[in-house]
């Protein structure tokens, strides 16, 4: 769409801002990343205490958390939907009560429907929104760059894994597990309600423009979001490659960050070493998620993610003979890195390909997708160990997996109808 005349002298009269917003809506993404996925990404610490509580087992528990990543999925697309129709704030505040609740609910966990309600459907439906709506938003205020901002919302992820380990084990030792679902609760549901009222969903709304630039091309860009619509999206052959390139992904993440813990746990390592492991995948992503980021930018989405992808099949390859701790701490660092990249590729991949206009539901589609993907793996995973008494299988499938991925990505093409961009 191309603005007239009348509507371009209207939105030119709009003064350079002292103070660019696009950077608080960062600042807010952020922290909901570190609290939120900081804590669900943690949630294979508290394995050992549910195992040796109840005797349930890692399948049940397992479970639990794979049916926490679909839920988190089918709800990210009407999450994303509500975010394109009605804008962050609401949505957002919403979410941070939901995740808070089903949080605050494990404290009365006696049996495994209640794991599965309280954690696995009321709790995803709260995760549902952390990554759709402030990386939606994100690609909303910036178009230079992208993927180094969506990059730097999501080191907010890494230094959330990197911080809530540690913080949920010092829980875990001082208090139990039930206190330390307490804690985290209130954590989540004040932190994120209070981090929601800073955003908003575009720079108009702020009488600002997209980069904080103010040319033709940017008044055109700021008052119509431009790209695809839903249904034409959906018709394309790129939409359902993204989706199953990132079904893949997240077999992979999410089966590691599940059970790594306790795979080094079997292995002889102790708790709080072994929770160490998830906190160096943590501060080593942070490096992933700036420096991919900003590498969409400058290589394409594309380039950077197949970078991603063989760094991944690298560390799964060591991951058949790790033993020692140390070499549990080289896996974490490559698969860190990767783990990273992964998370601030996705949302700049989808605006590149599809544009902005329908970002959110798109954006939601291959969150549902990928979180398909990352409910089966860690359910799966825990059925195969408690046939075999071992992982080796396991890694070995995600290895293979992740052939897969790198060739889903290598077929991925620019769309045809980029003038409808």
């Amino acid at each position: 769409m191309v603005l007239g005349k009348s509507d371009i002298s209207a939105v030119a009269k709009i003064k350079s801002p002292s103070f660019f917003y696009g950077y608080a809506i960062i600042a807010a993404g952020f922290f909901i990343q570190a609290v939120a996925w900081g804590t669900s990404n943690s949630f294979g610490v508290f394995f050992d205490s549910l195992i040796n509580e109840f005797g349930w087992s890692r399948a049940t528990i397992s479970g639990a958390a794979s049916l926490c990543f679909l839920v988190h999925g089918v709800s990210s697309i009407f999450l994303g939907n509500l975010n394109d129709r009605f804008g962050p704030r609401i949505i957002m505040s919403a979410c941070g009560f939901f995740l808070g609740l089903g949080l605050f609910l494990m404290t009365t966990v006696n049996s495994p429907w209640q794991l599965y309600l309280f954690y696995g459907l009321i709790a995803g439906i709260g995760l549902g929104g952390m990554d759709v709506i402030p990386l939606s938003t994100v690609t909303r205020w910036f178009e230079k760059k992208r993927g180094m901002m969506s990059g730097i919302i999501k080191v907010g992820t890494g230094v959330g894994m990197f911080i809530m380990p540690f913080f949920i084990t010092w829980l875990l030792k001082g208090y139990g597990w039930r206190t330390s679902f307490a804690v985290l609760s209130v954590i989540i549901m004040i932190s994120i309600i209070c981090l929601a009222q800073f955003l908003v969903r575009n720079p108009i709304q702020k009488a600002q423009f997209i980069d904080n630039t103010k040319h033709l091309a940017s008044v055109n860009s700021n008052t119509s979001e431009q790209g695809l619509t839903f249904k034409e999206a959906v018709r394309t052959r790129q939409l359902w490659t993204v989706c199953a390139i990132y079904f893949i992904i997240l077999i992979c993440v999410y089966t590691i960050l599940i059970h790594i813990v306790q795979h080094a746990i079997d292995l002889g390592i102790p708790v709080s070493t072994a929770a160490g492991i998830l906190a160096i995948v943590g501060g080593v992503s942070i490096s992933g998620r700036f420096l991919m980021g900003g590498a969409g930018d400058r290589i394409g989405e594309k380039s950077a993610l197949v970078i991603c992808l063989l760094t991944l099949l690298t560390a799964l390859v060591w991951l058949q003979a790790v033993k020692p701790l140390w070499m549990f701490y080289v896996f974490a660092t490559i698969y860190g890195f990767a783990h990273g990249g992964f998370f601030s590729l996705v949302s700049p991949l989808i605006a590149r390909l599809f544009g902005t206009k329908s970002h959110g539901i798109l954006f939601g589609m291959v969150i549902f997708c990928s979180t398909v993907g990352g409910a089966i793996g860690p359910f799966v995973a825990g059925y195969i160990f408690d046939i075999t008494h071992s992982y080796k299988m396991v890694f070995l499938i995600l290895a293979v997996l992740c052939i897969i991925a790198l060739a889903l990505t290598a077929s991925l093409t620019p769309l045809l109808r980029e003038k409808s961009l």
